[in-house]
């Protein structure tokens, strides 16, 4: 027995050893633990201050403008994990709106807040006193840009700060923009900005940009790519910016009254005041709400955009509707409260008649000719569509008018045949449902209310010159022309058989300043029923007045 315990004690020695040993082990291990979580809360508690005193010196250096971060807090799961909320930077010259605080008895709102902030740095960094971030993400940020203040801006202390921040890429999402004015009856400029990408964030330097915006109206989605900065804190609405842009899928059919899917593309380059955009659009179903008669529109502008009233300036545009080409310039006025008052004038001198008349009448073109129009365009605000509020004044040439109904057309053809003193060529030129003669046609015109008032009308055939005044409704369903026919032919001279020998006494009542005869005429009607005949009365009323009786006989109730 004594020589088997003897034996056995050695044996026992090694595991022992080795017991004490893991023992040992676990205690050290879990004393490095317990060392690394009063570490790591040690340096939780005490780099949260110094990370919210580096970011509040980095943006208040950045910006030259006092700085708030309400809180910032620090997690070691995954290395230094950093989460702050309620940052605002105020602007250094004033509110951002100045007689914000006088209207509503508060202060004015921050020149840029972020509702939400994170990042990720390493101990490492905080040992060197350096931390390069390479991302932040940004949840809710709001841009406000004031107005020029003119006054003298002084430098602010930033607060000392241990660490130095440096930013590779900011990420931003669910980003609002706000260029505001100082003009009272102009509305702010105000852009959603979906992401925004920022690159080398830093400061006294440009930034490379990736943005995708939502513009409201017409609504689509625009995506642009460039250069931001460097960002002027004596100025801010002097920063510089510039850029590429695609518009996609923008729907016009959120504007009242016109319809379509426009897309853009385009450069933009200036400061946040004033941008000079030069791009092309392309609308293949544009169309007005009067008429549903879709057509391709294409353009090619050069505009400014002044962020001071946000008012636009084209100059020019050059369009192509159809198989008609035209330019035009103007502006686009932001109104407070009402919309965009737009004011353009238009020089079309290679159009076709048809086109304009397929854009605006629901019926198919009543005549087909080369047409030269100058025209001012002006649209006023309002929540009415755009086709009822529209406004137009100018001066239209048709050339080689053909009437595209074959009943109209023979009336011309009858009318031609006969003023040429060719009677026995009108019954059957003027019967045939075929154009025997081209005219052409001079419109001095203006529209507003939906209705377009005829200030003169001078149609002329082989023969004959008409000349007419009267008024016309936009949708084509009625209208009245007054006026008078001079021919080359006298009255007698018009007719054949009987009716020819009793009208010859009476040339010499028609004739008239060199005319063979002068008749007075009116044309009433729509598109599908119209007469023309001798005007009993009322030809040599202005146009003012057949627009007024016009009227009142479209608001007279029906039997």
């Amino acid at each position: 027995m004594a020589e088997t315990h003897a034996t056995s004690e050695p044996s026992r020695r090694p595991h022992q050893t080795r017991n004490r040993w893991l023992a040992g082990l676990a205690i050290a291990l879990g004393v490095c633990i317990v060392a690394g979580a009063i570490a790591a809360e040690y340096i939780a508690r005490h780099a949260g201050p110094i990370l919210r005193r580096s970011v509040v010196a980095t943006l208040t250096s950045r910006f030259n403008s006092p700085v708030e971060l309400d809180s910032l807090n620090i997690s070691v799961a995954r290395g230094l994990e950093v989460h702050g909320h309620g940052l605002r930077i105020f602007y250094l010259a004033g509110p951002t709106q100045p007689d914000l605080e006088q209207k509503q008895g508060n202060a004015a709102p921050p020149m840029l807040s972020v509702n939400n902030f994170d990042f990720r740095t390493t101990f490492h960094d905080l040992l060197h006193l350096h931390a390069n971030l390479t991302r932040v993400d940004v949840d809710g940020m709001e841009l406000h840009i004031p107005p020029h203040t003119g006054g003298h801006i002084t430098h602010v202390e930033a607060p000392k700060s241990r660490v130095t921040l440096t930013v590779a890429k900011i990420y931003c999402k669910n980003v609002k923009l706000v260029i505001e004015t100082g003009h009272p009856e102009k509305a702010p400029l105000e852009f959603l900005i979906q992401n925004l990408e920022l690159t080398n964030a830093g400061a006294g330097q440009s930034m490379p940009y990736v943005a995708d915006v939502i513009n409201p109206k017409p609504v689509g989605n625009v995506h642009a790519t460039g250069h931001f900065g460097p960002w002027l804190s004596d100025d801010p609405r002097a920063t510089p910016l510039d850029g590429d842009y695609s518009f996609t899928h923008a729907d016009l059919n959120s504007i009242k009254g016109i319809g379509g899917i426009l897309s853009s593309t385009g450069h933009f380059s200036g400061h946040l005041s004033k941008i000079t955009v030069d791009g092309t659009t392309s609308t293949p179903d544009f169309s007005l709400d009067i008429s549903g008669h879709p057509m391709p529109l294409e353009t090619k502008f050069h505009a400014f955009v002044d962020g001071t009233n946000g008012d636009t300036t084209l100059d020019p545009v050059q369009a192509t509707l159809g198989h008609s080409s035209f330019t035009c310039n103007g502006t686009v006025i932001n109104i407070r409260g009402q919309g965009h008052d737009i004011a353009m004038n238009v020089d079309m001198p290679h159009g076709r008649i048809e086109d304009m008349l397929q854009l605006t009448m629901k019926e198919a073109p009543v005549m087909r000719g080369a047409m030269n129009l100058k025209a001012k365009v002006h649209i006023p605000p309002g929540d009415i569509s755009v086709p009822r509020k529209l406004q137009l004044d100018g001066k239209l040439h048709i050339q080689q008018v053909e009437f595209t109904s074959a009943k109209l057309q023979d009336h011309i053809d009858d009318l031609s045949m006969r003023a040429q003193g060719k009677p026995k060529d009108a019954k059957t030129d003027g019967s045939d449902h075929k154009p025997e003669v081209a005219s052409d046609m001079t419109i001095d015109f203006s529209m507003a209310n939906a209705m377009m008032l005829i200030r003169a009308l001078h149609y002329q055939v082989p023969g004959a010159n008409v000349d007419l005044d009267g008024a016309y409704t936009e949708d084509g369903n009625a209208f009245d022309l007054r006026g008078h026919v001079r021919t080359d032919a006298t009255a007698s001279q018009m007719v054949t058989g009987w009716k020819s020998a009793l009208l010859k006494p009476f040339d010499g009542m028609f004739k008239k300043d060199g005319a063979g005869a002068q008749i007075p005429i009116q044309i009433t009607g729509d598109h599908g029923n119209f007469k023309v005949g001798f005007a009993m009365h009322g030809s040599d009323d202005s146009a003012q007045q057949i627009q007024s009786q016009l009227s009142q006989q479209r608001s007279a109730p029906r039997p």
